[in-house]
């Protein structure tokens, strides 16, 4: 009886812990939490609140953009689900680990992560994970250009959050779609949905991180750009780095440099080039290749209006080196996609190519799988 009591009481006392450091958390005492949670993990022989405590440490480094020691402690969780021997435990930590692989771009490892999460349905709480599951996977998939599977993700995302009314989850899927539509350069519907998620924030997240602001206003501002919007763009992506260097988030500071870079070429401003070159030194770091082409493409248009041949040839050749590592090429005319500005377009089946492709091809159909398409199709 009295070890019972003992246990009892360590677990309580865990638990108070993990609480006191979520309410520090919440009040942006960022710090101070994290040393709360990491003396709980020092010191709870409580597998249950150690599993807890990691999944606080797991998310509270994915959104300062601490990836890799989001990664450490998604090793750590796995292990302790497995002491546990609960499938809902294991499930949680395996998501938490593709999602951390997603983060530092190891896209077909996170894929394979979020399939085993898939494979070990049949609980109440692994099922309610599946509309993660699928976004984590859709981004992996965008990483890796495969638009096609990517967009089928994100639909069944959307659909998980709409029939669980999951707000949270809706806000962060629509940032992908927004993320996904500029891709494709769909910019209507690459404004639409993260404005989506802005309205969600704004009625519902009132206890969320301001991660979720950020990159809500983050996609807004890249989207503005594109449309020409260079103010309203220039007033998201500042709302948006504040919050990212509030947060130390080196990532999404990489993301708004890009996009100060975007903006300042549209103006024919000289700042333009040392905002690609602080973009560059992250998006290296951190092993993004839709960044590293899109930072060739800018900067292969800039020097060939300033005249500078060598670092035109030098961005030209990257770029295509980009291209082919990637396999970006419409399925219709087999031209590589984004060397020039030609908008992309999705069918109902999820195909891509590009729209004046699909306005020759007409309402035949998909060339890839046959399907008749008569209009182009909609998330």
């Amino acid at each position: 009886m009295r070890l019972l009591n003992a246990r009892e009481m360590g677990q309580d006392q865990t638990k108070q812990q993990i609480e006191k450091g979520l309410h520090l958390y919440q009040s942006n005492q960022t710090e101070k939490a994290l040393r709360v949670w990491m003396r709980v993990l020092e010191k709870s022989a409580d597998p249950a609140g150690r599993f807890r405590v990691l999944g606080c440490l797991i998310t509270a480094h994915a959104e300062m953009g601490r990836y890799k020691d989001m990664l450490k402690f998604a090793v750590v969780q796995i292990d302790t689900a497995r002491e546990l021997e609960d499938p809902d435990y294991l499930t949680e930590s395996y998501l938490n680990l593709a999602r951390s692989n997603e983060k530092l771009c190891e896209f077909p490892k996170t894929i394979s992560y979020c399939k085993t999460c898939l494979n070990m349905q049949g609980t109440t709480v692994s099922l309610q994970l599946n509309g993660q599951v699928s976004l984590s996977m859709g981004n992996a998939f965008l990483g890796l250009s495969t638009f096609q599977k990517a967009l089928e993700c994100f639909e069944k995302a959307l659909r998980y959050a709409h029939n669980n009314d999951d707000k949270m989850l809706e806000c962060r899927v629509c940032c992908s779609l927004g993320n996904f539509y500029a891709q494709i350069k769909d910019y209507e519907k690459a404004l639409f949905f993260p404005c989506k998620a802005a309205e969600l924030v704004n009625d519902y997240g009132k206890g969320w991180s301001l991660k979720y602001r950020a990159m809500s206003q983050y996609h807004m501002a890249v989207a503005y750009r594109k449309l020409g919007r260079l103010g309203d763009a220039m007033d998201r992506c500042e709302e948006s780095m504040k919050i990212a260097l509030q947060h130390g988030d080196r990532p999404l500071q990489a993301l708004c440099l890009l996009c100060f870079a975007d903006i300042h070429r549209s103006r024919k401003d000289v700042q333009a080039l040392e905002s690609i070159e602080k973009a560059q030194e992250l998006a290296e770091g951190l092993g993004n290749k839709l960044g590293l082409l899109k930072l060739h493409c800018l900067c292969e248009r800039i020097y060939r209006t300033k005249g500078q041949q060598q670092e035109l040839r030098d961005h030209v050749v990257k770029f295509h080196e980009c291209v082919e590592e990637m396999e970006l090429y419409c399925g219709m005319c087999g031209e590589s996609i984004g060397e020039k500005n030609n908008q992309l377009q999705a069918l109902p089946c999820s195909h891509f190519f590009h729209l004046k492709c699909l306005q020759t091809n007409g309402t035949r159909g998909c060339p890839n799988c046959r399907r008749l398409s008569v209009k182009p199709g909609y998330v």
